[in-house]
């Protein structure tokens, strides 16, 4: 085969899928990752024996012949001990002193929350079909002939917002609907409605969560890729990417090694990408600075909270706390308003849970102040600053979870800066590149870059969390292989 050989930049979860599918297909691949262990935002680390996860939580779309499904079939990931969360109330959305169920399936979702909203049953409706129509036409745009304008063209142009209003009458039914924002960054002048509605229908669907960390998911496409024939290469840092002739050639690595490559693939944030091509390519200065102007969304604050033994009871279901005056679509950083309850999954036969994690919004700016010192010498104030954060978390959460502060052994917290110093996420944002539904030609990029043979993977091109990566692996791939194989490959 000519023009076989791939390098793969970063071993998340992106670049991994993009590692198997053209390692399935008979490629040269090798993944370059800085860290000692694979995974990006899916890594799990442990503390004290116990099992905690950097960013992954759960999933939709999982179940028999849902759109995850079939991609996780694909990428033989669906042998791993999944676990799906309570049917009648996956999230449980609580607006001061009031609570409110996300049920599981179009129809038991509608059912629960009109019991609440009995005035909003066409509004829900509504509502409802445009989210399953969006979720029943997830593949379309690997569909696509030349000159078709697909459904998610249309809704990413449109504003998620603007529809959540004229749809929905009830202003306390759209804080509710807009209750599980934790999984998104709503912002009301940006958020494309398709994004909006792709992450929530695809949980309504079906929730699950993944017994043993989200490490497994990582660890098992990199063991696939290396037993067809692979290498994936940890401890080992890019620090230029080359051009020769007008194409990509390789790259180099911090280790003193040069990867010849045919094809590239980074699965870093674009800003960093460009920064690794060599002055004097094709990689223009207007491209160069057009990417690196580009927004990003904000970030997270994590407390990761070890529990003493047999203390807490595990609840099959996410908790998303939120102050009864917030307005989740214009996210204040000088308060905490909003915190996500999470729980590992547990057996059936296990009755508490041996840590819980709290996941709260955070910008960059309320620690930038500390961007130049290194991890763990950052100062008394930062430790301190965390430990206020902290606090703040628990106060929110306390009227639902009043046992939670008794129960608590010992708490580990991470920042944005935690995500930038060791994923390498520009600003440690929690969903990439902030997308703009009244300007998506330059916030909504392409696989492609003006450097023939080097593209782009991950969250920050279209879609972010599980199902957006590994959509754009397939739009990546296909890049390589073409549409019509990468069609076969899924069978759609």
């Amino acid at each position: 085969m000519k023009n076989n050989r791939v390098v793969i930049i970063g071993a998340g979860l992106g670049g991994l899928q993009c590692g198997y599918i053209l390692a399935k297909n008979g490629y040269d691949v090798t993944v370059l990752e800085q860290e000692r262990v694979v995974g990006g935002c899916l890594q799990s680390f442990a503390r004290r024996g116990t099992l905690f996860d950097t960013g992954f939580h759960y999933v939709g779309a999982l179940g028999e012949g849902e759109a995850l499904n079939r991609l996780f079939t694909y990428f033989d990931l669906m042998s791993l001990p999944w676990k799906k969360l309570d049917a009648d109330c996956f999230d449980e959305i609580v607006i001061g002193d009031k609570s409110y169920p996300y049920a599981m399936g179009h129809n038991n979702f509608y059912n629960r929350l009109v019991e609440y909203f009995p005035h909003e049953r066409e509004g829900l409706k509504n509502y409802i079909a445009l989210l399953k129509r969006v979720g029943d036409h997830i593949f379309d745009n690997l569909k696509l002939k030349e000159g078709e304008k697909s459904l998610s063209n249309t809704y990413f142009a449109q504003s998620a917002y603007k529809f959540l209003t004229e749809t929905i009458q009830d202003p306390i039914l759209r804080q509710v609907l807009s209750g599980a924002s934790l999984k998104m960054e709503l912002k009301a002048d940006t958020l494309p409605l398709y994004t909006f509605a792709q992450i929530n229908d695809s949980f309504i669907r079906s929730s699950w969560r993944l017994m043993g960390g989200g490490q497994q998911l990582v660890d098992k496409l990199a063991h696939s890729i290396e037993r067809m024939g692979g290498s994936v290469i940890t401890a080992t840092a890019v620090i230029s990417i080359v051009e020769k002739d007008g194409r990509v050639a390789g790259v180099r690595a911090d280790n003193g090694n040069f990867y010849e490559a045919d094809w590239v693939i980074s699965n870093v944030h674009p800003a960093l990408t460009v920064s690794l091509v060599e002055e004097g390519s094709m990689m223009r200065p207007i491209y160069r600075r057009r990417i690196k102007s580009l927004e990003n969304t904000f970030g997270m604050f994590t407390a990761n909270i070890l529990l003493k033994k047999d203390s807490l009871p595990y609840i099959n279901k996410n908790i998303f706390v939120h102050k009864a005056d917030t307005d989740m679509w214009n996210v204040r950083f000088d308060r905490t308003e909003s915190v996500l309850v999470s729980m590992p999954a547990q057996p059936d036969d296990v009755t508490y849970t041996p840590s819980i994690d709290l996941l709260s919004p955070m910008s960059w700016q309320e620690v930038v102040k500390w961007a130049d010192k290194p991890a763990g010498r950052r100062g008394e104030d930062y430790v301190t600053f965390k430990q206020a954060k902290t606090e703040q978390c628990l106060q929110l959460i306390e009227h639902r979870l009043p046992h939670l502060r008794d129960a608590i052994e010992h708490i580990y917290t991470s920042t944005p800066l935690t995500y930038h110093n060791y994923t390498t996420t520009n600003q440690g944002c929690a969903y990439g590149i902030r997308k703009d539904y009244d300007n998506v030609i330059m916030t909504m990029l392409t696989p492609r870059t003006p450097v023939p043979g080097l593209l782009q993977t991950g969250q920050n091109l279209n879609l972010h969390g599980i199902m957006g990566v590994s959509m754009t692996s397939l739009y990546t791939c296909a890049e390589i292989l073409g549409l019509e194989t990468i069609r076969k490959e899924i069978n759609i």
